[in-house]
């Protein structure tokens, strides 16, 4: 690693520990030549994941929308935000598992609704019908009735 102060190649680790919730590695190094000390963080690079939108436009896979529409479902619900927080996560997990460069918006709100149906079931129908485009009461009354079951 080269320091940022004098620019010297031989640069040494004299502390290593987990950051960010184990998710990357703080690493404090120190100069051999100039004796300065500095910090690295070392993290995991993932490919960025395209998803198809219904109308085939692409756009960069983006945490805050799952999150944003979650948060909307669960709104004024008894669920707890680490449960939210974790929902997001398992959601996020699954989709960077696919190991897909691109994947369609239908996959993800599959699954948001998947891990939704057995958090909450009003929130669950919530996101289900702005998700589904519900035109009428029969298709909801539709969608109620597969949760009552």
């Amino acid at each position: 690693m080269k320091c940022p102060f004098c620019g010297h190649d031989n640069t040494r680790v004299i502390d290593s520990r987990p950051a960010e919730e184990n998710n990357s590695i703080r690493r404090r190094r120190m100069c051999d030549e100039c004796g300065k000390r500095f910090t690295t963080y070392e993290k995991v690079e993932t490919i960025p994941v395209i998803i198809i939108k219904k109308d085939n436009n692409r756009e960069t896979y983006d945490r805050s929308k799952i999150e944003a529409g979650v948060l909307r479902a669960c709104h004024k619900r008894p669920v707890s935000a680490s449960a939210i927080t974790q929902l997001v996560d398992e959601v996020e997990t699954e989709i960077f598992n696919l190991e897909e460069k691109e994947v369609p918006s239908q996959v993800v709100g599959e699954l948001v609704m998947n891990k939704l149906k057995s958090l909450e079931a009003v929130a669950y129908v919530r996101f289900a019908s702005v998700y589904r485009e519900f035109r009428d009461v029969n298709t909801f009354l539709e969608e109620l009735k597969k949760v009552l079951e």
